[in-house]
């Protein structure tokens, strides 16, 4: 069993790291001056101890087209999600209504088998339906 070193950095050799990342120098020339081996330690220190303007912003930039492509698929997603429900509640409730008519024998095997491959081609016509399947 090798034994590991671990490396713990004082708040202030932290600060000085920081300091000269905002002062212009590279996190990966910083590694390599002082020999910092984790790859994310010091975006961890700046995140931590950098003022908010030498943090990094995601700035999204698209086009008209782009967004209202996005807000299209979105809704889209959003109706087949509500219609997958429904149509998973509905076929829940027919397998109940089944299982119940088979309990109380008004219900064969044979109607059974029929009913549930009926309500397996109802999944079948759905996914045509929506492109899911």
């Amino acid at each position: 069993m090798t034994s590991r070193t671990i490396k713990r950095y004082s708040e202030s050799f932290k600060l000085q790291v920081v300091s000269e990342y905002g002062a212009g120098c590279s996190a990966s020339d910083l590694r390599k001056k002082y020999g910092i081996t984790g790859g994310q330690t010091i975006e961890r220190w700046i995140k931590k101890y950098a003022p908010e303007r030498l943090r990094n912003k995601l700035i999204r930039i698209q086009t008209a087209k782009e967004v209202v492509r996005i807000n299209e698929l979105q809704a889209e997603v959003k109706e087949l999600k509500e219609a997958l429900v429904k149509v998973s509640l509905e076929k829940l409730a027919l397998e109940s209504i089944l299982e119940v008519l088979e309990e109380a024998g008004v219900v064969t095997d044979e109607a059974k088998k029929n009913a549930v491959s009926s309500l397996s081609g109802f999944g079948k016509r759905l996914n045509s339906q929506t492109g899911l399947g």
